[in-house]
């Protein structure tokens, strides 16, 4: 709510004064008639009196209309126009054997990487996301969608062994690209999460970090897994499960290279921990732009205000010329 012509309002201290003067005016210079008896007028004294102080009620209730109807009050309706211009984002997760390791416990490193990945997803607003599972080869588990509810749901349903073992890193960026390269969104990324290096598949990584820049995707490259040996569990025949240790096996300097090829960032998680921040820094880089226009629609209310005045002015009137009139 607000007044259109607020500085009427100040008119109020006008009317203030006015009221002031003529009430103390009256008071001052009341005719009246002298009679040798008063009981003739019993009660008609009394009904005049007090009865026509409701004129200047009335009276000064229409002038309090007519000011606020000057001052032209209204109430808004506020309105944001908010046009965005969103991200599309791969998550590529390797499935292959090696990321059963569970050097990031209590999970082994696929889970962990789910429920970070998880949590990345539902932090994002605006945005595109879809799902490439590889190991020797690469399948799209989940299409670009704004539908979160659903990416999540499709993340859970991610595990190991999904194809055949192997680590196939050229080909999963391939089918990224191929589902990001018609893509009109401002910003296209891919995530790629592996624990190994490119044994399998007929793409180079590096030659498939070419193919993407020259669709203007930018790859995030993630390599997991703790430095030296990680735990990895064996379920033996005759005593259950136990643990074997796994050498490392990660290929830095080619997950870089795809990194630095596509303007992209390497990042190297050891820890849960530090797979959550890493997830946290690529979400501050990549930001879905916003602009929001805000502006408000107003209503007149003066309208009213003034038929309420002229109604009270009209009674003052007619109450004025009748049943209040007053006694020469």
């Amino acid at each position: 709510m607000r007044f259109a012509s607020p500085l009427f309002l100040l008119l109020f201290f006008v009317a203030a004064a006015v009221f002031w003067y003529f009430i103390e005016r009256e008071k001052k210079h009341k005719s009246s008639i002298i009679f040798s008896d008063f009981r003739l007028f019993k009660g008609v004294g009394n009904f005049t009196s007090r009865k026509r102080e409701l004129l200047w009620l009335l009276r000064a209730g229409a002038v309090i209309f007519l000011i606020l109807a000057l001052a032209r009050p209204q109430s808004g309706l506020r309105t944001e126009e908010i046009s965005t211009r969103g991200i599309d984002i791969i998550l590529c997760l390797d499935t292959s054997g090696s990321m059963k390791a569970e050097d990031f416990k209590p999970k082994n490193r696929l889970e962990v990487a789910k429920s970070v990945a998880a949590d990345f997803v539902k932090g994002r607003s605006n945005d595109r996301i879809g799902i490439v599972v590889f190991s020797a080869v690469s399948l799209l588990q989940c299409p670009l969608t704004s539908d979160y509810g659903a990416v999540i749901d499709f993340m859970k349903n991610v595990e190991l062994g999904m194809t055949t073992d192997g680590t196939a890193v050229g080909n999963a960026i391939a089918t990224s690209v191929d589902r990001l390269k018609d893509s009109k969104a401002k910003s296209k990324i891919i995530i790629l999460l592996t624990d190994g290096r490119n044994n399998m598949g007929e793409v180079d990584p590096v030659t498939a970090a070419k193919l993407a820049t020259a669709f203007n995707i930018k790859i995030y490259t993630i390599g997991v897994g703790k430095e030296g040996e990680a735990p990895y569990p064996v379920d033996d025949p005759m005593f259950g499960k136990r643990y074997v240790y796994i050498k490392e096996d990660l290929d830095e300097p080619t997950l870089r290279a795809i990194a630095e090829t596509t303007e992209g960032l390497y990042f190297r998680a050891t820890s849960a921990e530090a797979l959550k921040d890493i997830y946290k820094q690529i979400d501050k880089l990549e930001k879905t732009e916003i602009k929001g226009i805000e502006y408000t629609e107003y209503t007149d209310h003066y309208i009213s205000l003034l038929l309420i005045a002229l109604l009270l002015f009209v009674a003052e009137i007619i109450l004025d010329n009748t049943i209040l009139r007053k006694l020469p």
